[in-house]
Formats: structure tokens, C-alpha cells, sequence
């Protein structure tokens, strides 16, 4: 790779870097009180998980509206209406609070998702400019560096409550605040700093290698791109999957503790523990993949998601040892899936067919995920915590076929090789 690219690829990798760190503070402040105000408000407990829901749900319908932007203008444009979305989102989510009208409440969360179709589209671009051996690599090191803020986020809930009271607000709404400032932040970070467009240069490059030096006349269409390539298919699969099992759980565990009298500030460091799972050894995954293939990485983030739903799905109501150290795994595991996932929607396009083909992926993993949200809610208000942990096992159980069918689908292109 020439010098010029390299030096652009490691401002990209900067820049992206610190967008992580307070993108994923802003969600992760919010994160922690999104039910337990979704129950205060509505007064109903199985709709606590209808607000995680609502965000998930965002993030699937905005995900499609910043791939068609960063396909038009680029990843600096597209990555900036995401964060700018979820700023108005917080604003919402603290009206809602104030005024006790749930569908506000819903609303406000759906543009908070916005926020996370920022980050998750931010991996992307970390591998716009990459070297095929160090995709994952460069993937797993922006989505490591949302451990700070995520880990971070959750445990503002109780500071958050004494900046609420400052200034005369629903106490579970403080967490908001902090939400707000962290994406103001990410949004001025983006706007600055990611120039030159790692996208716009990568289309650049790659038509030099082109003959013709010709770009498509027809944008690509991430839908036809998934009928057409069945590698692409079992990606979107196992990530939806591995998404959905943690969503399902992580959303509905506030209320689980809650239930055994557990204090706000514990609830937050549960959530913590589990974030801090998705991301920590992030780089490590990354290599992983480099080194072994998307395939035994996706298998071994199903072994690890069965195991948390067994500790988790045993664990009495309240805070337990059990409980968290489920919670962390439940994090390992999905950052196993979707970063192996994710590495290989990559490899499998071109620039140009990138923000169309990952759109449509992480829109289907959103979607799913919002579906399980919304079911786990509903289970946890009649069978029970322990009935959630067991149908989301069913979903891990498909995350290890998926694995299987990888395995079996990169064997056969390599022997045709």
C-alpha cells in the first residue's frame, strides 16, 4: 500500500477510534435506564422491554438511510447524520420522561438507535482502506474502542440521578444528559476529523485496478447482492443471530434484578460487566479472524453464548455472581459472532457494493434483534428470565449450524481455487 494511503487509513483508524469512545458513552448511558424508565412510565412492566426495542428497531430503518447516504456522499456525511439523530433522540427520551407519554418515550428511543447505526456502520469504515490480511484487525480495533464509553455509560446512571435532581428532572432521565454530550461530542469529532473520506478514496483506488478505470452505472442493490452470494447470506445470518441472543437477554436483565431488589448502581455495573465482554478482546478476535477464518471464530462465539444463557438462565433474581459472569460471556460471545461475521460481508464485496451489502445486513440484524427485544419482554412478564435464556439457546443452537455451513462454504471455494 502506497505511504499516502497509509497515513490516510491511520487518521481514519484515529479519528474512528475516538467516535467510538463517545458514541458508545452516549449509548451506554442510556442503555441501562431505557426499561426501567419504559416501566415508570407506561406503569406496565411487560412493556419495559418496548423501549430497547423501539432503539433497535431505529437502528434497523436509519441503518438503510446512512448506507444510502455514505453511498452517495460518503462515510463522513452518513456517520454524522447518525449521531446527529441520536442527539434529538436523548432531547426526546427526557421530554418523554418529564411528560410521562410513553409513545414519546418509544420515539425518542428509536432515534437514540441512530446513534448505534453510527457505530455500527463505523467498523465499516475501518476497512474501507485495509490490507486483506488485517480486515479483521482494523474492524476489531474500532470496535474495541467502544469499551471505554460502553463500559463507562452504564455506571452514569447514578451520577445521573443527582444531575437530575440539580436541575429538576425525572431522576432516571440523568443518564440522558450525559447521552446528549457524548454524541454532540462524536458528531464534532466525525465533522473535523474524517477527511480525507476513507470511502471515497477506496472507490478511487480500487477503479485503478479496474480496467476502464469505469465506476457502475447502477447503484448496487444490497438485496440482490445477498440473493446472489451465499457467503453472504450465512453472514447476515450468524450476525442477526448472535445479535438477537444478546439483545434478548441483556435488555430484559435490569428488570430480572430489579425484581430481587437489586440497587440502580448495581444494575449498572451488571450492564457494565456485559458490555465490557463485547468489546475487550475485541483485537484479539480481529486476529483471530485474520488468522483462522470467520468460521471457527463464529463457532466458538456459540459455544460461549450457550454457556452465559446456562449461568444466566440459573441465576436467582437480584444481583449473583452467576448473573454477571453469564452477562460478560453473553458480551464475549456476541463480540466472537459478529465481528467473524462481520470480516466477512467485507472480504465478500467490493467499495463499491460495501455500503449497500452492509447496510442491508446490519438492518436484517437489527430487525431480528427488535423482535427479540419485544418477545423477551413478554416472556419475562409470564414464564419467566429463565424461560428467556432458554429460547434465546434455541438462537445460539443456529448460530452453530450457521458456523458449520461457513466452514463448509469457504472448504468447497478453496478446493475449486
Amino acid at each position: 500500500m502506497p505511504t499516502a494511503l497509509v497515513e490516510v487509513q491511520r487518521r481514519t483508524l484515529a479519528t474512528l477510534v475516538s467516535t467510538q469512545v463517545l458514541g458508545g458513552l452516549g449509548v451506554g448511558a442510556a442503555i441501562s435506564v431505557n426499561a426501567m424508565l419504559a416501566k415508570d412510565v407506561s406503569g406496565v412492566e411487560s412493556l419495559a422491554g418496548l423501549a430497547q426495542t423501539a432503539a433497535v428497531l431505529g437502528t434497523a430503518l436509519v441503518t438503510l438511510l446512512l448506507a444510502r447516504v455514505m453511498d452517495d456522499h460518503g462515510r463522513r456525511i452518513g456517520l454524522s447524520l447518525g449521531y446527529a439523530l441520536g442527539i434529538l433522540g436523548t432531547a426526546l427520551s427526557i421530554l418523554a420522561g418529564v411528560l410521562r407519554i410513553f409513545p414519546v418515550l418509544l420515539v425518542g428511543a428509536m432515534f437514540l438507535g441512530a446513534t448505534t447505526a453510527a457505530n455500527n456502520q463505523s467498523r465499516y469504515a475501518a476497512t474501507d482502506l485495509s490490507l486483506p490480511a488485517h480486515r479483521g484487525r482494523d474492524l476489531s480495533l474500532v470496535v474495541w474502542a467502544t469499551t471505554v464509553g460502553s463500559v463507562l455509560g452504564p455506571n452514569l446512571s447514578g451520577p445521573g440521578k443527582a444531575v437530575a435532581a440539580m436541575v429538576g428532572l425525572p431522576p432516571l432521565t440523568g443518564a440522558y444528559l450525559f447521552s446528549g454530550v457524548g454524541m454532540l461530542a462524536a458528531l464534532a469529532v466525525m465533522l473535523v476529523r474524517l477527511r480525507p473520506d476513507p470511502l471515497i478514496v477506496a472507490r478511487a483506488e480500487h477503479l485503478k485496478e479496474t480496467p476502464g478505470g469505469q465506476a457502475p452505472t447502477t447503484r448496487a442493490s444490497g438485496w440482490a447482492l445477498l440473493r446472489e452470494n451465499r457467503l453472504l447470506r450465512l453472514a447476515a445470518l450468524g450476525m442477526a443471530l448472535s445479535h438477537a441472543v444478546m439483545v434478548s437477554v441483556m435488555v430484559m436483565t435490569p428488570i430480572h434484578m430489579d425484581h430481587g431488589h437489586a440497587a440502580l448502581e448495581i444494575i449498572g455495573l451488571v450492564i457494565s460487566i456485559h458490555i465490557l465482554g463485547m468489546y475487550v478482546f475485541s483485537p484479539l478476535v480481529g486476529m483471530a479472524v485474520d488468522r483462522w477464518g470467520s468460521a471457527p471464530i463464529l463457532g466458538l462465539g456459540a459455544v460461549v453464548l450457550l454457556t452465559s444463557l446456562l449461568l444466566s438462565g440459573t441465576s436467582h433474581a437480584g444481583a449473583s455472581w452467576t448473573l454477571g459472569l453469564g452477562l460478560f460471556l453473553l458480551g464475549v460471545g456476541w463480540s466472537l459472532g459478529t465481528i467473524a461475521c462481520s470480516t466477512l460481508v467485507t472480504a465478500a464485496s467490493t467499495p463499491h457494493t460495501r455500503p449497500a451489502i452492509q447496510g442491508v445486513t446490519d438492518l436484517l440484524t437489527s430487525l431480528t434483534a427488535a423482535v427479540g427485544g419485544a418477545a423477551a419482554g413478554v416472556i419475562v412478564g409470564g414464564p419467566g428470565y429463565s424461560a428467556l435464556n432458554a429460547a434465546a439457546a434455541v438462537l445460539a443452537v443456529g448460530v452453530v449450524a450457521t458456523a458449520a455451513a461457513v466452514g463448509r462454504h469457504t472448504s468447497s471455494i478453496r478446493s475449486a481455487d
